[in-house]
C-alpha cells in the first residue's frame, strides 16, 4: 500500500480509472515524475467529479 499523494498512489488511482499510459505521449505512467502524474489526476480524475 502506498502513502497517500506519492507517485505510487498517483498511479494506482490512475490506473483504477482505467489509464495506463499518458495520454498525450503514449508512454508508461511510471516513467513520470510525481508532479506530471498529479497534474494527469487532478485533470482527468478531480476533474469528473
Amino acid at each position: 500500500m502506498a502513502h497517500i499523494y506519492s507517485k505510487g498512489w498517483f498511479i494506482r488511482q490512475l490506473r483504477d480509472a482505467g489509464m495506463t499510459r499518458h495520454p498525450i505521449e503514449g508512454r508508461k505512467l511510471k516513467l513520470y515524475k510525481t508532479y506530471v502524474l498529479r497534474n494527469l489526476y487532478a485533470e482527468f480524475i478531480e476533474g469528473q467529479q
